[in-house]
């Protein structure tokens, strides 16, 4: 595998999941919800999961989203 192979793959496989997780509308903050005793909010939980299993991470964090319905109004 050449160089610029293995940098398209760490590119493809952790960076741009990584800058989706980041920028994607509606999955909440850094910050835990108020009343909440876990000490991280849901993005960088997100975050942490697409760094630790990389392209699957994402996977489920897209099937995850996807399966949100709207608020009721």
């Amino acid at each position: 595998m050449s160089q610029t192979q293995a940098l398209a793959v760490v590119l493809l496989g952790w960076g741009l999941p990584l800058l989706h997780v980041l920028f994607a509308p509606g999955i909440g903050g850094f910050r835990p919800p108020p009343g909440s005793n876990c000490p991280i909010g849901h993005r960088f939980g997100w975050i942490v999961l697409v760094l630790f299993l990389g392209p699957i991470g994402w996977l489920m964090f897209v099937t995850r989203k996807s399966r949100r319905k709207p608020p009721a109004a």
